[in-house]
């Protein structure tokens, strides 16, 4: 009688199981918001593929679904009724490429759900099919694989949710809401230099250099120790002149006004070496591309002064791409020849006056950058150095640049291969004719880490791009700049005084779309995200150059940017770069070790939540008793034993020194 009864028990169980199963109601993933759905390049599209192609995976067509492009995410609400979800997977059809790369995954409650592997471009789909028993939030990703977004077309074909309760939203979560915060303090009213504490410059070449100094104005500068050969404008506070004897002076700059005074040591260093700490500025790319003018030019630097960037030791204004004759151009503001009768190097109608606009950067105590390649064509399109190398050098010098960045492109096309010594001869080339000048002109390689430029670089320039263009990058459900930064972080060995690891630019505040050199729209970074990202780069020595709008900085953008003791971790005399002391899925730890003996400290939460993360001293070579300052904060924490631990926001940073900082 009971195992009848246990049956029955049984069959009753199986029925209503079955019957709720019946009563389950199911939405499709298009048939969801899309609008809080983010897209790595385009934007989704409902039941087409980001390119607005019938949606197919391999060999499959598929009439329902959801076309994106990595990186992406799509945030859904759930009521922990919902049964499951489920969809068929892959690299859309259309991609045209096979380096299109994908990795789909699902995250309920900030735990891993599924991943789908890498999916190559005409593979076939993969199934998911996710429980979702208790599950509040999930989100949705797709990656880049780790290996760049390009042709990155993914497919979430014949996705469905199966539920019982409240049917599944999509939604903005709250941290990309997240309203802007000031962590650093508003300067004092007293005189404060800040700045490098030493700078180099070769006998005999103009040297130029804008004492940044904040504090209520007017301020009267002066300064002890300077070499012959220097004067200083006491109410700009500029110093200029020529040294024509090499040697290491060493001198005291001074400022004071109503409020008070500042003194700072400043070590000048005349030999061969350039660049002792990493270049700080502007440059024009991430947000004008082939819009920019002469007119924007002068506005960056006066922006520049105005903003009290320069006050922190931003210096560079320089100019990118698209200022020079574009070849075979219709257009008659920039095309026409490209270079006068005698080769000289000619700049489109923009640009009317290439010495005159260095003049007037330099008036304000900045420097002039440019841009060219040692190809034929630069990447847009433009008239390059390829036969030229020596003149265009003569040229730059002539029009009063102080910063090349030269760029690889169009120089696969004269390259005649691929070793080693063939990825090197066209910067030994121009790095020879830059040597021969009589006007210091920092050297930047932008050939996006080939052959491994870090173990070279040094021989031929100042600093060197490791990666990519971090524009175009994203970054396995965390923003690029992490996998840019995290690569570049791993030639830590190879950043010293004069040569330096470039990781590209920093790219907040308003910036451009870079795969269709758009107009500047305000960054999709959270705050939490700005703060990483100004610490991640000054930890690795990387130069702080700033490539958003700015006209349109605001007080949250100069908040990240112009924090001094934040500043002094990049610009520290050491030229050591942080090492990675850990980095797992969730957290990363980077320190730095400072010429006085402290050691900076980065604790970076990667994570979905706020979370704690640590620092053991025994990890940085102390022990016992430490002192600990917060950097953004410019606060003291107090003393700690053995280590410290804090908790980080989402994506957010506790940047800390650790030791007895001296003043």
């Amino acid at each position: 009688m009971n195992n009848v009864r246990s049956l029955l028990g049984l069959g009753l169980a199986t029925l209503a199981m079955a019957s709720m199963e019946a009563g389950a109601a199911s939405v499709r993933l298009d048939e969801l918001d899309l609008g809080p759905m983010s897209c790595g390049w385009g934007q989704p599209r409902k039941n087409k593929s980001v390119t607005q192609k019938p949606l197919a995976i391999g060999s499959q067509a598929f009439a329902n679904g959801v076309g994106t492009h990595a990186g992406s995410e799509c945030w859904v609400a759930l009521d922990g009724q919902a049964r499951t979800f489920s969809a068929k997977v892959g690299v859309d059809a259309a991609a045209g490429s096979d380096r299109a790369s994908v990795e789909f995954m699902l995250l309920g409650n900030d735990v891993e759900l599924w991943r789908s592997g890498v999916c190559k471009w005409k593979e076939a789909p993969r199934d998911c099919r996710v429980s979702l028993a208790g599950i509040t939030n999930l989100l949705l990703v797709v990656t880049d694989a780790d290996d760049g977004s390009g042709w990155d077309h993914a497919d979430w074909a014949d996705a469905v949710f199966e539920f019982n309760g409240q049917p599944p939203k999509t939604f903005r979560p709250k941290f990309s809401l997240e309203e802007p915060f000031l962590l650093t303090p508003a300067a004092p009213a007293q005189p404060r230099i800040n700045g490098p504490k030493v700078y180099g410059v070769r006998p005999g070449s103009p040297f130029l250099y804008r004492i940044p100094c904040t504090g209520q104005r007017p301020v009267t500068f002066s300064a002890q120790g300077l070499p012959e050969g220097l004067a200083l404008d006491p109410a700009t506070g500029i110093i200029t002149g020529q040294v024509a004897k090499a040697g290491t002076y060493q001198a005291t700059l001074a400022a004071r006004n109503a409020q008070g005074q500042a003194h700072r040591e400043f070590r000048i260093v005349v030999g061969k070496t350039l660049a002792l700490t990493p270049p700080m500025g502007w440059n024009s790319w991430y947000i004008h591309y082939n819009r920019v003018t002469d007119k924007v030019m002068r506005q960056a630097a006066d922006q520049m002064i105005a903003t009290g960037m320069a006050d922190y030791g931003y210096q560079y204004v320089n100019i990118d791409d698209c200022w020079m004759v574009k070849v075979n151009s219709k257009d008659p503001m920039i095309g026409g020849p490209t270079r006068e009768p005698n080769g000289r190097l000619l700049s489109n109608k923009h640009f009317p006056d290439m010495k005159a606009m260095t003049d007037y950067i330099h008036a304000k105590g900045l420097k002039a950058g440019t841009y060219i390649g040692p190809g034929p064509e630069t990447c847009a399109g433009y008239e390059a150095s390829y036969g030229h190398e020596a003149q265009d050098a003569r040229t730059f010098a002539e029009w009063g640049f102080d910063f090349l960045k030269y760029d690889w492109c169009s120089y696969t096309s004269k390259a005649g291969g691929n070793t080693l010594a063939h990825l090197k001869k066209p910067y030994q080339l121009m790095w020879g004719e830059l040597l021969k000048l009589d006007r210091d002109i920092v050297f930047n390689l932008c050939q996006y880490g080939m052959g491994e430029v870090w173990k070279w670089g040094a021989e031929v320039g100042h600093c060197w791009r490791t990666t990519g263009d971090l524009g175009l990058e994203s970054g396995g459900g965390l923003p690029g700049f992490y996998k840019i930064g995290f690569s570049n972080a791993a030639h830590w060995d190879y950043a010293k005084p004069g040569a330096w690891n470039d990781p590209d630019y920093i790219l907040i505040g308003w910036v451009g779309n870079a795969s269709g050199m758009g107009e500047g729209v305000p960054t999709n970074l959270t705050p939490n995200e700005q703060y990483s990202y100004m610490s991640l780069w000054s930890l690795m020595a990387a130069p702080l150059i700033f490539s958003g709008d700015m006209a349109k900085l605001d007080d949250f953008t100069l908040n990240v940017l112009c924090n001094h003791e934040v500043i002094e971790v990049d610009q520290d005399p050491l030229g050591k770069q942080a090492l990675v002391l850990r980095r797992t899925k969730t957290e990363a730890v980077l320190a730095k070790p400072m010429e006085d003996g402290t050691w900076a400290v980065g604790l970076f939460n990667l994570g979905r939540a706020p979370s704690k993360v640590a620092v053991a001293w025994q990890e940085i070579s102390l022990k016992g008793n430490q002192k600990v300052r917060d950097l953004w904060r410019q606060k003291d924490l107090g003393t700690f034993q053995d280590g410290f631990e804090c908790e980080v926001p989402r994506h957010g940073v506790s940047f800390v020194r650790v030791g007895t900082i001296k003043p």
